[in-house]
Protein backbone atom coordinates (compact mmCIF):
# COMPACT_ATOMS: atom_id res chain seq x y z
CA UNK A 1 0.00 0.00 0.00
CA UNK A 2 1.30 3.56 -0.77
CA UNK A 3 0.39 6.41 1.23
CA UNK A 4 -1.92 7.65 -2.14
CA UNK A 5 -4.09 5.09 -0.99
CA UNK A 6 -4.63 6.31 2.95
CA UNK A 7 -7.19 8.77 1.82
CA UNK A 8 -4.97 11.90 2.80
CA UNK A 9 -5.05 15.53 1.51
CA UNK A 10 -2.67 16.26 -1.33
CA UNK A 11 -0.65 18.50 1.08
CA UNK A 12 -0.04 16.07 3.66
CA UNK A 13 0.94 13.58 0.60
CA UNK A 14 3.27 15.82 -0.65
CA UNK A 15 4.88 16.42 3.15
CA UNK A 16 5.43 13.32 3.63
CA UNK A 17 7.62 12.91 0.28
CA UNK A 18 9.85 15.46 1.48
CA UNK A 19 10.49 13.66 4.36
CA UNK A 20 11.55 10.97 2.30
CA UNK A 21 8.92 8.47 3.23
CA UNK A 22 8.08 5.94 0.44
CA UNK A 23 5.38 3.66 2.18
CA UNK A 24 3.44 3.74 4.95
CA UNK A 25 4.42 1.33 8.24
CA UNK A 26 2.46 -1.68 9.17
CA UNK A 27 0.66 0.94 12.13
CA UNK A 28 -0.09 3.83 9.77
CA UNK A 29 -1.48 1.58 7.32
CA UNK A 30 -4.02 0.68 9.75
CA UNK A 31 -4.31 3.39 12.37
CA UNK A 32 -4.63 6.56 9.66
CA UNK A 33 -7.87 5.38 7.82
CA UNK A 34 -9.29 4.01 11.32
CA UNK A 35 -8.47 7.72 12.55
CA UNK A 36 -10.13 9.20 9.44
CA UNK A 37 -13.41 6.80 9.57
CA UNK A 38 -14.19 8.59 13.20
CA UNK A 39 -13.43 5.56 15.35
CA UNK A 40 -11.75 5.49 19.22
CA UNK A 41 -8.08 3.83 19.00
CA UNK A 42 -6.65 1.24 20.80
CA UNK A 43 -3.09 0.39 19.59
CA UNK A 44 0.21 -1.19 20.72
CA UNK A 45 3.27 -0.99 18.54
CA UNK A 46 6.73 -1.17 19.93
CA UNK A 47 8.92 1.99 19.98
CA UNK A 48 10.43 3.13 16.22
CA UNK A 49 7.11 2.12 14.16
CA UNK A 50 6.22 5.71 13.09
CA UNK A 51 2.92 5.90 15.37
CA UNK A 52 3.72 9.50 15.98
CA UNK A 53 2.67 9.89 12.18
CA UNK A 54 -0.31 7.14 12.47
CA UNK A 55 -1.95 9.55 14.20
CA UNK A 56 -0.42 13.10 13.11
CA UNK A 57 -1.09 13.02 9.54
CA UNK A 58 -5.46 12.15 10.13
CA UNK A 59 -5.45 14.64 12.99
CA UNK A 60 -3.73 17.23 11.00
CA UNK A 61 -6.36 16.28 7.87
CA UNK A 62 -9.27 16.35 10.05
CA UNK A 63 -9.13 19.58 11.28
CA UNK A 64 -7.97 21.26 8.43
CA UNK A 65 -11.47 20.75 6.99
CA UNK A 66 -13.15 23.02 9.24
CA UNK A 67 -10.61 25.58 10.26
CA UNK A 68 -12.37 28.06 12.79
CA UNK A 69 -11.23 32.05 12.68
CA UNK A 70 -11.15 31.64 16.83
CA UNK A 71 -8.48 29.45 17.50
CA UNK A 72 -9.07 27.06 20.41
CA UNK A 73 -7.52 23.87 21.00
CA UNK A 74 -9.71 21.18 19.43
CA UNK A 75 -7.01 18.30 19.48
CA UNK A 76 -4.84 17.46 22.79
CA UNK A 77 -1.96 15.00 22.60
CA UNK A 78 -0.87 13.82 25.68
CA UNK A 79 3.15 12.75 26.57
CA UNK A 80 5.12 10.98 29.58
CA UNK A 81 7.92 12.91 29.26
CA UNK A 82 9.51 16.27 27.95
CA UNK A 83 11.07 15.20 24.93
CA UNK A 84 8.60 12.94 24.00
CA UNK A 85 6.32 15.96 23.97
CA UNK A 86 8.99 18.24 22.08
CA UNK A 87 9.31 15.10 19.45
CA UNK A 88 5.32 14.50 18.47
CA UNK A 89 4.70 18.18 18.83
CA UNK A 90 7.98 18.68 15.91
CA UNK A 91 6.38 15.77 13.90
CA UNK A 92 2.88 17.76 13.90
CA UNK A 93 3.97 20.77 13.12
CA UNK A 94 5.56 19.54 10.07
CA UNK A 95 2.60 18.77 8.81
CA UNK A 96 0.60 21.62 9.83
CA UNK A 97 2.19 24.76 8.91
CA UNK A 98 0.75 22.18 5.33
CA UNK A 99 -2.48 23.53 6.04
CA UNK A 100 -2.85 26.59 7.69
CA UNK A 101 -3.14 24.48 10.99
CA UNK A 102 -1.60 26.12 13.86
CA UNK A 103 0.14 23.95 16.70
CA UNK A 104 2.60 24.23 19.90
CA UNK A 105 3.38 22.14 23.35
CA UNK A 106 3.53 22.91 27.12
CA UNK A 107 5.88 21.60 29.60
CA UNK A 108 7.05 21.88 32.89
CA UNK A 109 10.59 22.96 34.16
CA UNK A 110 10.37 25.98 31.82
CA UNK A 111 8.43 29.69 32.30
CA UNK A 112 5.28 29.14 31.46
CA UNK A 113 4.59 33.00 31.02
CA UNK A 114 5.69 32.40 26.63
CA UNK A 115 3.19 29.22 26.92
CA UNK A 116 0.85 31.58 27.97
CA UNK A 117 1.58 33.95 25.63
CA UNK A 118 0.88 31.30 22.91
CA UNK A 119 -1.97 29.53 23.57
CA UNK A 120 -3.88 33.72 23.64
CA UNK A 121 -2.47 33.66 20.35
CA UNK A 122 -4.76 30.86 19.15
CA UNK A 123 -3.91 27.29 18.25
CA UNK A 124 -5.50 24.38 17.07
CA UNK A 125 -3.33 21.29 18.24
CA UNK A 126 -2.26 21.17 21.65
CA UNK A 127 0.49 18.58 22.99
CA UNK A 128 1.39 18.80 26.85
CA UNK A 129 2.68 16.91 29.99
CA UNK A 130 -0.15 15.96 32.50
CA UNK A 131 1.64 18.31 35.35
CA UNK A 132 1.65 21.62 33.11
CA UNK A 133 -1.47 21.36 31.25
CA UNK A 134 -3.26 21.15 34.56
CA UNK A 135 -1.05 24.56 35.84
CA UNK A 136 -2.60 25.91 32.55
CA UNK A 137 -5.69 24.74 33.22
CA UNK A 138 -6.38 25.44 36.94
CA UNK A 139 -5.27 28.88 36.61
CA UNK A 140 -7.62 29.18 33.37
CA UNK A 141 -4.74 30.05 30.84
CA UNK A 142 -6.55 27.13 29.00
CA UNK A 143 -9.74 26.18 28.26
CA UNK A 144 -10.10 22.27 27.44
CA UNK A 145 -14.24 22.06 26.91
CA UNK A 146 -13.62 22.12 23.13
CA UNK A 147 -11.11 19.68 22.39
CA UNK A 148 -12.89 16.70 20.07
CA UNK A 149 -9.62 14.72 19.67
CA UNK A 150 -7.54 13.15 22.77
CA UNK A 151 -4.55 11.42 22.25
CA UNK A 152 -2.46 9.23 24.73
CA UNK A 153 1.18 8.87 23.57
CA UNK A 154 2.93 6.05 25.36
CA UNK A 155 0.08 5.31 27.68
CA UNK A 156 1.92 2.66 29.74
CA UNK A 157 4.64 4.86 30.74
CA UNK A 158 2.26 7.61 32.04
CA UNK A 159 0.79 5.13 34.59
CA UNK A 160 4.46 3.51 35.54
CA UNK A 161 5.26 7.32 36.27
CA UNK A 162 2.61 7.53 38.68
CA UNK A 163 -0.06 9.93 36.57
CA UNK A 164 -3.11 7.87 37.09
CA UNK A 165 -4.62 11.25 39.33
CA UNK A 166 -3.60 13.63 36.62
CA UNK A 167 -5.01 11.10 33.53
CA UNK A 168 -8.17 11.36 35.71
CA UNK A 169 -8.16 15.46 36.65
CA UNK A 170 -7.92 15.92 32.12
CA UNK A 171 -10.90 13.50 31.75
CA UNK A 172 -12.84 15.43 33.83
CA UNK A 173 -12.11 18.73 31.84
CA UNK A 174 -12.79 17.32 28.75
CA UNK A 175 -15.94 17.07 26.84
CA UNK A 176 -17.48 13.12 27.30
CA UNK A 177 -18.16 13.36 23.59
CA UNK A 178 -15.02 13.32 21.83
CA UNK A 179 -12.47 11.25 19.85
CA UNK A 180 -10.01 9.13 22.11
CA UNK A 181 -6.90 7.24 21.15
CA UNK A 182 -4.57 5.06 23.24
CA UNK A 183 -1.15 3.88 22.21
CA UNK A 184 1.26 1.73 24.47
CA UNK A 185 3.84 -0.27 24.04
CA UNK A 186 2.05 -2.84 26.29
CA UNK A 187 -1.21 -4.12 27.06
CA UNK A 188 -0.99 -4.17 31.35
CA UNK A 189 -4.26 -4.60 33.25
CA UNK A 190 -3.58 -0.72 33.93
CA UNK A 191 -3.76 0.18 30.44
CA UNK A 192 -6.99 -2.19 29.73
CA UNK A 193 -9.00 -0.63 32.72
CA UNK A 194 -8.07 2.91 31.43
CA UNK A 195 -9.03 2.10 28.02
CA UNK A 196 -12.59 0.91 29.40
CA UNK A 197 -12.80 4.15 30.90
CA UNK A 198 -12.10 6.43 28.18
CA UNK A 199 -12.57 4.84 25.02
CA UNK A 200 -16.15 3.72 22.74
CA UNK A 201 -16.27 0.86 20.55
CA UNK A 202 -12.44 0.92 20.03
CA UNK A 203 -10.59 -0.68 17.21
CA UNK A 204 -8.11 -2.48 18.41
CA UNK A 205 -5.05 -2.59 16.46
CA UNK A 206 -1.67 -4.62 17.15
CA UNK A 207 0.90 -4.42 14.83
CA UNK A 208 4.20 -6.05 16.94
CA UNK A 209 3.66 -8.42 19.77
CA UNK A 210 5.42 -6.71 22.52
CA UNK A 211 7.74 -9.85 23.46
CA UNK A 212 9.64 -9.06 20.14
CA UNK A 213 12.83 -6.63 18.89
CA UNK A 214 13.28 -5.29 15.62
CA UNK A 215 14.81 -7.54 13.48
CA UNK A 216 17.58 -5.10 12.49
CA UNK A 217 18.92 -4.49 15.86
CA UNK A 218 21.78 -6.99 16.62
CA UNK A 219 21.74 -8.72 20.16
CA UNK A 220 24.30 -9.25 22.16
CA UNK A 221 25.60 -9.38 25.88
CA UNK A 222 28.80 -9.36 28.23
CA UNK A 223 29.03 -11.14 31.52
CA UNK A 224 31.01 -8.94 34.04
CA UNK A 225 31.55 -8.61 37.31
CA UNK A 226 29.89 -4.93 38.81
CA UNK A 227 33.79 -3.43 39.38
CA UNK A 228 34.91 -4.11 35.82
CA UNK A 229 31.89 -2.91 33.67
CA UNK A 230 33.29 0.99 33.47
CA UNK A 231 36.31 -0.69 32.34
CA UNK A 232 34.52 -2.32 30.21
CA UNK A 233 32.31 0.02 28.28
CA UNK A 234 35.36 2.32 28.23
CA UNK A 235 37.35 -0.36 26.27
CA UNK A 236 34.28 -1.21 23.83
CA UNK A 237 33.77 2.22 22.82
CA UNK A 238 37.69 3.58 22.26
CA UNK A 239 38.72 -0.08 21.01
CA UNK A 240 35.75 -0.54 18.96
CA UNK A 241 35.77 3.34 17.58
CA UNK A 242 32.19 3.69 18.55
CA UNK A 243 31.00 7.20 17.53
CA UNK A 244 27.44 7.68 18.82
CA UNK A 245 26.33 5.25 21.96
CA UNK A 246 23.27 5.78 24.03
CA UNK A 247 23.86 4.44 27.50
CA UNK A 248 21.43 3.33 29.77
CA UNK A 249 21.96 3.38 33.57
CA UNK A 250 19.04 2.61 36.77
CA UNK A 251 19.99 6.05 38.85
CA UNK A 252 20.52 9.35 38.08
CA UNK A 253 23.40 9.63 40.85
CA UNK A 254 24.69 6.41 38.30
CA UNK A 255 24.25 8.71 35.19
CA UNK A 256 26.31 11.23 36.99
CA UNK A 257 29.30 9.43 38.41
CA UNK A 258 29.52 7.24 35.08
CA UNK A 259 29.39 10.81 32.73
CA UNK A 260 32.17 11.97 35.04
CA UNK A 261 34.27 8.60 34.49
CA UNK A 262 34.53 8.64 31.10
CA UNK A 263 35.16 12.38 30.66
CA UNK A 264 38.13 11.60 32.32
CA UNK A 265 38.70 9.08 30.28
CA UNK A 266 38.79 11.22 27.06
CA UNK A 267 35.27 10.38 26.10
CA UNK A 268 32.85 12.77 25.69
CA UNK A 269 29.59 12.37 27.55
CA UNK A 270 26.62 13.80 29.13
CA UNK A 271 24.40 12.68 31.65
CA UNK A 272 20.34 12.71 30.39
CA UNK A 273 17.98 12.78 33.53
CA UNK A 274 15.06 14.43 35.37
CA UNK A 275 17.26 16.30 37.61
CA UNK A 276 18.50 18.04 35.05
CA UNK A 277 17.20 21.34 33.63
CA UNK A 278 15.16 21.52 30.36
CA UNK A 279 17.13 23.80 28.48
CA UNK A 280 20.27 21.89 29.34
CA UNK A 281 18.37 18.44 28.44
CA UNK A 282 18.00 20.25 25.04
CA UNK A 283 20.75 21.36 23.94
CA UNK A 284 22.40 17.87 24.94
CA UNK A 285 20.10 16.13 22.80
CA UNK A 286 21.02 18.53 20.27
CA UNK A 287 24.68 18.01 20.41
CA UNK A 288 24.36 14.01 20.73
CA UNK A 289 22.56 14.35 17.79
CA UNK A 290 24.44 16.61 15.96
CA UNK A 291 27.48 14.30 16.68
CA UNK A 292 29.19 16.72 18.85
CA UNK A 293 28.72 14.55 22.13
CA UNK A 294 30.30 11.01 21.62
CA UNK A 295 27.77 9.12 24.49
CA UNK A 296 24.28 9.79 26.13
CA UNK A 297 23.69 8.36 29.52
CA UNK A 298 20.30 8.15 30.42
CA UNK A 299 17.88 6.87 33.18
CA UNK A 300 14.86 5.49 31.34
CA UNK A 301 11.85 8.46 32.17
CA UNK A 302 14.79 10.73 30.52
CA UNK A 303 15.46 8.51 27.54
CA UNK A 304 11.41 7.33 26.84
CA UNK A 305 10.50 8.65 23.41
CA UNK A 306 13.77 9.88 22.05
CA UNK A 307 13.90 9.67 18.39
CA UNK A 308 17.59 9.81 17.10
CA UNK A 309 17.99 8.77 13.56
CA UNK A 310 21.05 6.52 12.73
CA UNK A 311 21.73 5.93 16.44
CA UNK A 312 24.32 3.07 15.56
CA UNK A 313 25.21 1.78 19.84
CA UNK A 314 23.17 1.14 22.84
CA UNK A 315 24.44 -0.03 25.74
CA UNK A 316 22.44 -1.60 29.23
CA UNK A 317 24.98 -0.42 31.58
CA UNK A 318 22.45 -1.63 34.54
CA UNK A 319 20.14 -4.17 33.28
CA UNK A 320 15.98 -3.38 33.20
CA UNK A 321 14.14 -5.11 35.93
CA UNK A 322 10.89 -4.59 33.85
CA UNK A 323 11.93 -7.04 30.93
CA UNK A 324 9.64 -4.71 28.56
CA UNK A 325 11.97 -1.98 29.39
CA UNK A 326 14.47 -4.11 27.71
CA UNK A 327 12.30 -3.81 24.67
CA UNK A 328 12.19 -0.25 24.60
CA UNK A 329 15.72 0.44 25.11
CA UNK A 330 17.19 -1.09 22.43
CA UNK A 331 14.16 0.07 20.22
CA UNK A 332 15.94 3.62 20.21
CA UNK A 333 18.47 1.66 17.83
CA UNK A 334 17.71 0.09 14.65
CA UNK A 335 15.30 2.31 13.88
CA UNK A 336 13.74 2.27 10.21
CA UNK A 337 15.27 -0.58 9.08
CA UNK A 338 18.69 0.56 9.74
CA UNK A 339 20.97 -1.78 11.77
CA UNK A 340 22.08 -1.21 14.90
CA UNK A 341 23.70 -2.68 17.89
CA UNK A 342 22.17 -3.25 21.32
CA UNK A 343 25.01 -4.45 24.16
CA UNK A 344 24.02 -5.68 27.64
CA UNK A 345 26.65 -6.11 30.46
CA UNK A 346 25.56 -8.25 33.07
CA UNK A 347 27.05 -8.18 36.77
CA UNK A 348 26.19 -11.61 38.46
CA UNK A 349 23.56 -10.31 40.55
CA UNK A 350 21.55 -9.12 37.21
CA UNK A 351 21.02 -12.31 35.90
CA UNK A 352 17.51 -13.08 36.92
CA UNK A 353 16.79 -9.98 35.16
CA UNK A 354 18.32 -11.71 32.03
CA UNK A 355 16.46 -14.81 32.24
CA UNK A 356 13.05 -12.76 32.41
CA UNK A 357 13.99 -10.65 29.54
CA UNK A 358 14.80 -13.83 27.59
CA UNK A 359 11.90 -15.59 28.85
CA UNK A 360 9.84 -12.46 26.89
CA UNK A 361 11.63 -12.50 24.04
CA UNK A 362 11.59 -16.36 23.56
CA UNK A 363 15.11 -16.53 22.88
CA UNK A 364 18.66 -16.69 24.27
CA UNK A 365 20.93 -13.35 23.87
CA UNK A 366 24.35 -13.99 22.70
CA UNK A 367 27.19 -14.26 25.12
CA UNK A 368 30.28 -12.81 23.73
CA UNK A 369 33.91 -12.69 25.94
CA UNK A 370 36.71 -10.38 26.16
CA UNK A 371 39.74 -11.36 27.52
CA UNK A 372 40.70 -9.38 30.72
CA UNK A 373 37.47 -7.71 30.92
CA UNK A 374 34.28 -10.65 30.88
CA UNK A 375 33.76 -13.47 33.45
CA UNK A 376 35.18 -16.49 32.15
CA UNK A 377 37.67 -15.66 30.27
CA UNK A 378 40.96 -15.84 30.39
CA UNK A 379 42.64 -13.61 32.84
CA UNK A 380 45.55 -11.27 31.57
CA UNK A 381 48.89 -11.44 32.61
CA UNK A 382 48.81 -8.05 34.85
CA UNK A 383 46.25 -9.56 36.96
CA UNK A 384 48.00 -10.97 40.10
CA UNK A 385 44.88 -12.83 41.00
CA UNK A 386 41.19 -12.77 40.48
CA UNK A 387 39.33 -14.06 43.32
CA UNK A 388 37.07 -17.38 42.28
CA UNK A 389 38.82 -17.87 38.90
CA UNK A 390 39.78 -21.30 39.17
CA UNK A 391 42.35 -20.87 36.25
CA UNK A 392 43.42 -17.42 38.12
CA UNK A 393 44.17 -19.24 41.46
CA UNK A 394 45.74 -22.04 40.07
CA UNK A 395 48.38 -19.70 38.16
CA UNK A 396 49.17 -17.51 41.26
CA UNK A 397 51.83 -17.55 43.54
CA UNK A 398 51.05 -18.69 46.78
CA UNK A 399 52.02 -16.38 49.16
CA UNK A 400 50.05 -13.63 47.11
CA UNK A 401 47.29 -16.01 47.84
CA UNK A 402 47.86 -16.18 51.14
CA UNK A 403 47.64 -12.38 51.61
CA UNK A 404 44.31 -12.29 50.08
CA UNK A 405 42.40 -14.46 52.17
CA UNK A 406 44.28 -13.31 54.98
CA UNK A 407 42.79 -9.99 54.38
CA UNK A 408 39.27 -11.71 53.68
CA UNK A 409 39.13 -13.26 57.05
CA UNK A 410 40.25 -9.60 58.97
CA UNK A 411 37.79 -8.72 57.07
CA UNK A 412 35.05 -11.29 57.98
CA UNK A 413 35.95 -10.81 61.31
CA UNK A 414 35.60 -7.28 61.73
CA UNK A 415 31.90 -7.47 60.28
CA UNK A 416 28.83 -7.75 63.16
CA UNK A 417 27.07 -10.56 63.12
CA UNK A 418 23.89 -10.05 61.55
CA UNK A 419 20.92 -8.44 62.89
CA UNK A 420 23.25 -6.81 65.53
CA UNK A 421 24.88 -3.37 65.84
CA UNK A 422 27.58 -2.62 68.22
CA UNK A 423 27.88 0.49 69.95
CA UNK A 424 30.65 3.06 70.09
CA UNK A 425 31.16 3.57 73.86
CA UNK A 426 31.10 7.22 75.14
CA UNK A 427 33.62 9.91 73.80
CA UNK A 428 36.09 10.25 77.53
CA UNK A 429 36.33 14.10 76.45
CA UNK A 430 32.34 14.71 76.88
CA UNK A 431 32.57 12.55 80.48
CA UNK A 432 35.37 14.51 81.60
CA UNK A 433 33.64 17.85 79.74
CA UNK A 434 30.63 17.51 82.26
CA UNK A 435 32.40 16.08 85.44
CA UNK A 436 34.56 19.48 85.42
CA UNK A 437 31.53 21.53 85.29
CA UNK A 438 30.42 21.54 81.49
CA UNK A 439 27.42 21.10 80.04
CA UNK A 440 25.18 18.23 80.31
CA UNK A 441 24.53 16.50 76.75
CA UNK A 442 20.76 16.78 75.66
CA UNK A 443 19.52 13.09 76.39
CA UNK A 444 20.63 13.38 79.87
CA UNK A 445 19.28 16.69 80.85
CA UNK A 446 15.42 15.61 78.88
CA UNK A 447 16.16 12.29 81.36
CA UNK A 448 16.66 14.68 84.71
CA UNK A 449 13.81 17.07 83.27
CA UNK A 450 11.41 13.91 83.46
CA UNK A 451 12.65 12.34 86.33
CA UNK A 452 11.97 15.74 88.08
CA UNK A 453 8.52 15.81 86.64
CA UNK A 454 8.27 12.00 87.84
CA UNK A 455 9.06 13.09 91.53
CA UNK A 456 6.58 16.34 91.27
CA UNK A 457 3.72 13.87 90.14
CA UNK A 458 4.55 11.71 93.00
CA UNK A 459 4.31 14.30 95.63
CA UNK A 460 0.98 15.73 93.83
CA UNK A 461 -0.56 12.38 94.31
CA UNK A 462 0.24 11.57 97.90
CA UNK A 463 -1.22 15.12 98.46
CA UNK A 464 -4.14 14.37 96.96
Amino acid sequence: MSFDELGLRAELLKAVKSKGYTSPTPIQTRVIPAILKDHDILARAQTGTGKTDAFALPLVDILSRNIHERRYPRALVLAPTRELALQVGESIKAYARRVSIRCTVVYGGVNISPQIDRLKRGIDILVATPGRLLDLAYHRDLDLTRIEFLVFDEADRMLDLGFSDEISEILDLVPNERRTMLFSATYTQQIRNLAKIMLQKPEYIEVTPSNTAAESVVQKLHLVDQTNKRALLIHLITQGHWTQILVFVRTKFGANKLTEKLVANGISAAALHGNKSQSFRTRTLKEFKNGEIRTLVATDVAARGLDISNLPYVVNYDMPRIPEDYIHRIGRTGRAGISGIAVSLVSPDEKVHLKAIEKLLKQKIPNQEISGYTMGGPVPDFVLLRPNNPSSEKKVDKNIKEIVDERKTKKQRGKPPAGKTILKPRSRKKTEKTKAGGKPSRSRTRFQQSSKRGSARGKKQNHS
